[in-house]
């Protein structure tokens, strides 16, 4: 009888140790986004789960009710910097993301709360802002929950959330212009300034184009084989209506590119020299 438990205990502590060990696909595999964003990043964490022949909105998701907005863990999102959304500044830092859908209208919550993962767990008091957004019928199905950044632009992007046949969509924004502006006014009090950065986001962001050919120009003072340079500073002259002096910078332009064996900037210059005609 000794003999019996003994084998029966060693059988139980192998079966134990071997089901430990086995690995089987996960229902709602998890997904982390990092996402560059103005002069940082976004990174976004969430579990996707599939319909898998279900009625997902108004069923599994009840219309009316504080959902987690995906499965498993918690929906989080950490932003480098501050951002705001729905006309609130958000400090940088990690957040949760809860929604509450219903069939005309969903709320997106960006909370405090980084842990929820049960209706019952959530705070209102909690919350950083609540945004209203309209939800947009798809007529193709969306298999598996999917979030996701879209319209990336320096100072603004939009994060997506799809799933069966429905998708919402919540505006993210920054002061990126502020931030850089400072940045360039800083550094340019410096030693070793960046006269090409700060040339090319005036040439880039509708600042003072005289300003972004003075940089130009010191930057070429700084690397005289700059294709790259010549390029962007003919692009600021046209947009000043020099073309003459547009086009003898694209040329030097060439000239440098043709040397660097660099065709791409030779064909750029061919195709400003094109519209300075």
């Amino acid at each position: 009888m000794r003999k019996l438990i003994l084998c029966a205990v060693t059988a139980a502590v192998c079966f134990s140790s071997k089901a430990q060990t086995l690995k089987t696909p996960l229902p709602s595999p998890p997904q982390t986004i990092k996402q560059d964003f103005g002069i940082s990043s976004i990174e976004l964490s969430y579990s996707r789960p599939g319909v898998k022949n279900r009625k997902i909105f108004g069923e599994l998701v009840p219309y009316g009710k504080v959902w987690r907005t995906g499965a498993n863990s918690a929906t989080t999102i950490n932003f480098a910097d501050d951002v705001t959304i729905g006309g609130t500044k958000i400090p940088a830092g990690k957040y949760g993301i809860l929604t509450i859908p219903s069939l005309e209208n969903w709320t997106i919550i960006v909370t405090k709360q980084t842990e929820v993962t049960n209706p019952a767990d959530y705070k209102q008091e909690s919350d950083m802002v609540r945004v209203n957004v309209k939800p947009i019928g798809l007529k193709d199905k969306v298999e598996t929950f999917t979030m996701q950044f879209i319209n990336v632009k320096p100072s603004a992007c939009e994060l997506q959330m799809m799933w069966e046949n429905t998708v919402v969509v919540l505006p993210i924004s920054s002061d990126v212009e502020s931030v850089v502006m400072k940045q360039i006014d800083d550094e340019m009090n410096k030693d070793n300034r960046p006269y090409f950065q700060a040339a090319l986001y005036y040439l880039n962001n509708g600042k003072d184009l005289n300003q972004a050919v003075a940089w130009f120009d010191k930057a070429i003072e700084q690397q005289p084989d700059g294709f790259w340079i010549y390029h962007q500073r003919a692009n600021a002259l046209a947009k000043l209506g020099k073309k003459n002096e547009a086009k003898a910078s694209a040329q030097k332009s060439i000239e440098l590119a043709k040397v660097a064996k660099n065709d791409d900037y030779v064909r750029l210059n061919e195709e400003l020299l094109k519209t300075l005609k």
